[in-house]
């Protein structure tokens, strides 16, 4: 979940940077772009992570599956 939160306001804020898109790897605007993004996404997702944890659905929850067919 906290993922998916994350890839929406990095696709949100690349769109709404003008030329952001258009951009490339060379280029300042993407990155800056990108780093905004990010800084943006890790406020909204800790929340997130947290709510995720205090009811027990944090990424421990799934450890159980990660060797499943070892």
């Amino acid at each position: 979940m906290s993922i998916a939160v994350m890839e929406g306001v990095d696709n949100a804020v690349m769109l709404a940077v003008p030329g952001a898109m258009e951009a490339g790897l060379a280029s300042w605007v993407f990155w800056a772009s990108l780093t905004f993004a990010l800084a943006v996404a890790f406020v909204l997702t800790v929340p997130v992570n947290r709510w995720m944890i205090g009811r027990g659905k944090g990424h421990a929850a799934v450890h159980q599956y990660h060797h499943a067919g070892h």
